[in-house]
C-alpha cells in the first residue's frame, strides 16, 4: 500500500526525521487562507509514482500562482487516480539532493539499506550507489554502513547524519509494516542540515491483521474504490501483481510458483501470483475470475490446480457455471489434476472447454496466445 507523500512524511516526523512544514488543500481557494512564506511547492497527492514527470509537483511564486497551480494539479489524472488533495510546503533552496532508502530484500533475509550521493529524478541510472545488507532489524550496525559509505560520500558530516537517519528508517520499516522507505530527495541546505524533500513509503497490506492504521487505510480506499489486493483479502485470497500477460488462478502457493515458473520457461511472463488455497469455493474462484477479467494487462487466464483433498470434478462443475455466466471474452486455459480428474473431460464435454494432459501443454497454449494478443 503506497501512502502519499503527505502520509509518509508524518510517519517519517514520528520517527524523528525532519520534514517540511506543509498543509493539505483539498482545494485552490483554501490555499489564500494560510499565510505561506512563498515560493512554495504545490504537490498532487496520489499513491503513484512518476507525477513530477506529469505535471504534479509546480513552483508558486504567488498566492494567485499557488492557486492556478492547484487547479491544474487537481485536474490531472495521475494514472488511475485523481489527486483530492495538494501538499503545499516551502520550496527548498537545495544545496545538494542525496538518495537515501531502506526496503525488504530476499538475497538480504531482511531489510536492505540504499544510500547514493546524487538523488533525484531517474536515480536507478545513477552511479554509485550502495547497499548495506542488515537483515533483520536488530541487525543494523553503524560501523559497518559507515564503512560502506566512506568510499562514495566524501563529507564525514553527511555520512554520520545519513547513518542516523538510515538507523531510523530501519526502525520505522520494522515497527510500522513497511515494505520501502525511501527518501528522494534527502536534501541537504546550505546550513548542513539534512531534510526528507519527498518520501514514498509502501506499507504491507498484509499486515493489516496487526496493524489498525493499515487496515483502517484499507476500509477508506474500497470506500472511494474497492482496490484488487484489498478485495482478493477480503475473499480470502492471496494476489500479487506482476508485469506479465498470463493471468494464473492456482491452488497453494508451491503449485502456484512451479507455474509461474514454467510460464517464465516458455517465454511468457506471469500476470500474478494468485493463489486461492484458502478459498477454493465456487466464491473464491469467482472473485479470481472476476479480478484477472478486469485487469487490463491479463490477456489470457491459466487456472492450474492439481487437487489431493480438493476434489478436480467438484471444481470443473464450478469452472463450468463461471464459464456459461461470465461476460469477459479473455480465453481461459485449464489444467485440473488430481482427485476425480478423470471425471473432469465428461463434465466439459459440449461446452467448449478443454482440460490439458499436461501443466506443459496447457502453458505452452496460453502464452502462445499472450503472444499473439500483444501483436495485435
Amino acid at each position: 500500500m503506497l501512502l502519499t507523500e503527505y502520509e509518509g512524511k508524518c510517519l517519517l516526523r514520528e520517527t524523528g526525521v525532519t520534514v517540511s512544514d506543509g498543509f493539505l488543500a483539498r482545494s485552490a481557494d483554501s490555499i489564500t487562507r494560510r499565510k505561506l512564506p512563498y515560493p512554495v511547492a504545490v504537490k498532487a497527492q496520489v499513491a503513484s509514482g512518476g507525477r513530477g514527470k506529469a505535471g504534479g509537483v509546480i513552483r508558486a511564486a504567488t498566492p494567485a500562482g499557488a492557486r492556478s497551480a492547484a487547479r491544474r494539479i487537481l485536474a490531472i489524472r495521475f494514472g488511475e487516480e485523481r489527486p483530492a488533495a495538494v501538499l503545499v510546503e516551502p520550496w527548498l533552496a537545495i544545496k545538494r539532493e542525496l538518495y537515501l532508502s531502506v526496503t525488504v530484500d530476499q538475497a538480504a533475509q531482511g531489510y536492505v539499506v540504499l544510500y547514493a550521493p546524487r538523488g533525484g529524478i531517474d536515480i536507478e541510472h545513477d552511479k554509485p550507489t550502495v547497499r548495506y545488507d542488515v537483515g533483520p532489524a536488530r541487525n543494523f550496525r553503524a560501523y559497518r554502513l559507515r564503512e560502506i559509505v566512506r568510499d562514495i560520500e566524501p563529507d564525514a558530516s553527511v555520512r554520520e547524519k545519513v547513518i542516523a537517519l538510515a538507523h531510523r528508517l530501519v526502525e520505522l520499516a520494522s515497527t510500522r509494516d513497511c515494505v520501502t522507505v525511501e527518501i528522494n530527495p534527502l536534501a541537504q541546505l546550505d546550513d548542513g542540515s539534512l531534510i526528507a524533500a519527498d518520501a514514498k513509503i509502501v506499507r504491507d497490506e498484509y499486515a493489516a491483521f496487526r496493524a489498525p492504521d493499515i487496515a483502517a487505510s484499507i476500509v477508506n480506499a474500497n470506500k472511494k474504490q474497492l482496490r484488487p489486493i484489498a478485495r482478493a483479502l477480503a475473499g480470502d485470497l492471496m494476489l500479487v501483481w506482476l508485469d506479465g500477460e498470463v493471468g494464473l488462478i492456482s491452488g497453494g502457493a508451491g503449485m502456484t510458483m512451479a507455474t509461474m515458473d514454467l510460464i517464465g520457461d516458455a517465454g511468457g511472463r506471469p500476470a500474478c501470483f494468485l493463489d486461492c488455497s484458502a478459498n477454493p469455493t465456487p466464491a473464491g474462484y469467482r472473485l479470481a475470475f472476476d479480478l484477472l477479467d478486469q485487469a487490463p494487462k491479463v490477456k489470457v487466464i491459466l487456472v492450474s490446480i492439481f487437487g489431493g483433498l480438493t476434489q478436480m470434478d467438484r471444481v470443473a462443475h464450478v469452472m463450468k457455471d463461471i464459464m456459461q455466466q461470465r461476460r469477459s471474452r479473455k480465453p481461459v486455459v485449464f489444467r485440473l489434476n488430481g482427485t476425480n480428474a478423470k471425471r473432469v473431460e465428461e463434465i466439459f464435454a459440449g461446452t467448449g472447454l478443454r482440460n490439458h494432459a499436461t501443466l506443459e501443454s496447457a502453458v505452452t497454449e496460453s502464452v502462445a496466445i499472450a503472444r499473439k494478443a500483444g501483436r495485435r
